[in-house]
């Protein structure tokens, strides 16, 4: 999701002085691009934010929530791309399309949060519906790709498809089934009612 981040940012010409790419210590050197530009990836908890106008964070759920706070309490806007925020009163849940305004009230943690990736589109499309005629209730079913658990997620889906195609056996580590030719309900954490966090 960040290679991708990095790819959007530079297709669109964002106006940067500078990009820096962060991960976890074992990431520390990998290479990615950035337009023509090769960047170092650096570690996250050891680079200052003090200097840093946007941090565009897509590293998951808990490394969000220890990260985040610290960032933004550094005086840096984070933008957080995981769940970890969305339900969070002080933060603002950001579709451009349909609650622009909203992005004000960034200042009470200087983070911002945004809906997942099906969320995002559906409300864009509901919105001049809602302000048409007042939508009481949605019941949606979607299905989520597995890009969205990450490059780990991307890897196992390439190495079992793989491994189904030479009759090889398949090896589960990320997702608590086969992903593979497969669609499992399973979308982030199971909460104690049965339903994952994704789901509401």
């Amino acid at each position: 999701v960040g290679r991708e981040m990095l790819n959007i940012l530079e297709e669109r010409g964002f106006p940067v002085s500078e990009v820096v790419a962060l991960a976890s210590r074992r990431s520390q050197g990998t290479e990615v691009s950035f337009g023509d530009r090769t960047l170092k990836v650096r570690a996250l908890d050891q680079y200052d934010f003090s200097d840093t106008d946007i941090c565009i964070m897509s590293a998951g759920g808990n490394v969000s929530k220890e990260w985040s706070p610290k960032i933004g309490k550094q005086g840096c806007v984070v933008i957080d791309n995981s769940s970890a925020f969305r339900y969070d009163q002080d933060v603002p849940l950001i579709v451009p399309e349909v609650n622009p305004d909203a992005i004000l009230l960034f200042t009470r943690k200087n983070i911002i949060a945004n809906p997942n990736c099906s969320t995002a589109q559906l409300v864009v499309a509901l919105k001049p519906l809602h302000d048409l005629a007042t939508i009481k209730r949605v019941v949606v079913a979607t299905y989520q790709s597995v890009s969205g658990a990450g490059k780990e997620g991307m890897d196992e889906l390439f190495t079992q498809t793989r491994a189904v195609f030479v009759a090889d056996q398949v090896d589960v580590k990320k997702f608590t089934k086969r992903i593979a030719f497969n669609v499992i309900p399973h979308i982030d954490v199971f909460l104690d009612d049965g339903f994952t966090k994704e789901e509401w």
